[in-house]
Order: structure tokens, then sequence, then C-alpha cells
């Protein structure tokens, strides 16, 4: 968690809370975003592994554990954003709750938690939030145009745009997904990654119809999976939210780190200072993603007579496009 000591708002500044629940965690940002300036202050960022998307891909519906444990955090956020006194709240929910057959249940969970009516947003829209949220922060420091690669639980968003976003494709593969489907071994079995390979590829071929990767100058990734294979490359002893905002690594770093993680036991990874106990189970899947995407769209760019060298991570995602959209900016 990130705290800022801000009793109030600074002159001229909204105060808003965004919440991004996600397949594997919760998150919340309470933010003081400056409308002139253009500029968004943390007050408050957490985030919280509750497993929402547990066995939706099998059972195309909620658990009953996994929603309580969700709503019981909610429920705890719902304080924080009383005391920090934020003004404007959105609550997103994206793809488990796109899935599951029950997702009533939870949105009335929501609402009288929360009381605000949580948004359960298009693959398109998490894709767009995701784009603002992460180039918002880049400034001039990589040239465009930014392929934007959000690496969630159940679902994928990839975005191609510069100063406005020119494509996007949401990919049904997430380092939840594809663990209960494909990853059950420990470590995983060559035939396990063989199958998950299949799905992430199948996938890729797919968004490529609508997002053209080899457009990409900065490969830019954002979320858990991509921040934690970011941290190994790093060798981080624990996890530096400084260090690994805005790390450049070169391409064939970032594809050890992945396959490393993937070819771990889970005792292996929890052993990691960096590692959070809720990525523990789920982060070969996340990490094959990541190395599936960075593979293809280094191919893609090459075949356009480009060269894709490095990859940049932000720790800026969906939550922060949230916060920004909550401000009306």
């Amino acid at each position: 968690m990130l705290t800022m000591t801000t009793p109030n708002p600074a002159p001229g500044t909204v105060r808003v809370a965004a919440i991004d629940c996600g397949t594997n965690s919760i998150r919340l940002l309470v933010a003081d975003v400056d409308p002139a300036a253009g500029t968004l202050t943390d007050v408050t960022r957490t985030m919280t592994v509750v497993r929402l998307g547990q066995g939706v891909d099998r059972t195309g519906r909620f658990d009953p554990e996994a929603l309580a444990r969700t709503l019981a955090v909610t429920r705890e956020h719902a304080a924080t954003i009383a005391e920090t006194g934020a003004t404007r709240v959105r609550f997103v929910a994206t793809s488990a709750t796109r899935d599951a057959s029950n997702r009533d249940e939870f949105v009335a969970g929501v609402r009288e938690a929360l009381g605000v009516e949580p948004e359960v947003i298009s693959g398109e829209e998490e894709a767009a939030l995701s784009f603002r949220g992460a180039t918002g922060v880049l400034g001039a420091r990589f040239p465009a145009p930014y392929l934007v690669v959000d690496l969630g639980g159940g679902s994928t968003e990839t975005v191609l745009g510069d100063a406005a976003l020119r494509a996007a494709y949401s990919m049904d593969v997430g380092c939840v997904r594809l663990t209960e489907r494909h990853l059950r071994s420990d470590p995983p079995t060559a035939e396990e990654i063989a199958a998950a390979q299949a799905d992430v590829r199948a996938a890729l071929d797919e968004a490529a119809r609508t997002v053209p990767f080899g457009d990409t100058e900065t490969l830019v990734g954002v979320a858990g999976s991509i921040t934690t294979v970011t941290a190994h490359a790093l060798g981080l002893p624990a996890y530096e939210r400084a260090a690994i905002n805005g790390a450049v690594l070169g391409v064939d770093d970032v594809l050890r780190a992945a396959d490393d993680l993937l070819a771990r036991t889970r005792e292996e990874r929890a052993r990691l200072g960096f590692m959070h106990p809720g990525r523990v189970d789920v982060i070969g899947a996340g990490a094959l993603v990541w190395r599936e995407v960075v593979e293809r769209v280094r191919a893609d760019v090459a075949a356009r007579g480009g060269h894709l060298t490095s990859v940049v991570t932000s720790e800026h995602d969906i939550l922060d496009g949230i916060a920004w959209s909550v401000a009306g900016l």
C-alpha cells in the first residue's frame, strides 16, 4: 500500500476514488486530480488478492466464498473512501464479472457495501482505461505509437495508440484462466505449457486482425504479472514500486525472467522476496502470456522492417485510468 499524508485536497483539485475489481485482485486508488495541471497525486493505493474469478472459467459462475472475500474487502474500501473524503467514486469490474452468470449477486453486494453502482465494462473499455492510465505518465520519454498490454487474471488487453487510441482488442487469456485451464502440475509439464501456449498464440492471431502489432514503437506492460516478471528480471530482493515503474528491460532479459518463473515450483516462487503470496500459483501462467506477447510483437515489428529491443513496465494502469475518468479527464 502507498499512502501519503494529505488531510485535505489542495485548492483546485478533486479527490476521487477508483476501484478496479479483476479476476485475481481488487484495488483501490484514492487520488487528488488537478484538472488544470493534468496531474494525479496518490492519497492511498491498495491491492488485495481475492481471486474473484476462482472457477469461473470452468463453471461460468462466481464461487460463494470468492464473492464473500471480495465483498468483505469492498466494505473495507468503503470505510477508507469515507475516511479520506473522496467525493467521486467509480467501481469497475472486468473479465470474471463479464463471464459470470450470477453477476447480479455481485452487483447487488457492491451496491450495498459501497453505495454506488458497479460498472461491468467491456474488454474494449478496459483497454482504453488501461491505455489512459499507462500513457498518462510517459510524457515524451518514449516514442509513439505505444502498444499497452494489460495482463490480468481472466483477460489480456492490447491497445495501440499515440495521443489517442487507435485500436484495441481484449483476449480471453489471463494468469488465473490459463492456470485453471492448463497449468495444474507443479511445476507445469511440457504438455501443459504447450497447451497454454497454443491458447495464447491463437488469441494473439485474433488480436492481430484488429491491432497492428507491427506498428509498435514502444511496448508498455502493466498489471501484476508483468510487474512481477520485471521485478525478477531486475533481481530485486523485495517488491520496489519505484524501481519497477518506468523500468526499461531488454527483450531477451524479459524472456529469460519469464521462462525462469514458469519453470519454478510454487515453493521456489514463494521464496522470492518480491513475490506476492496471492500470485505464487498463477505467476507461471502470467509469465507465459507475457513471454508470448513480447515474442509476437518483436516478430511483427521485425516483419515491418523495425526493431523492438526493449520493453517498458508501468505501475500506472487501468486504476489510474479509472481515476482520470472519474475526474472527467
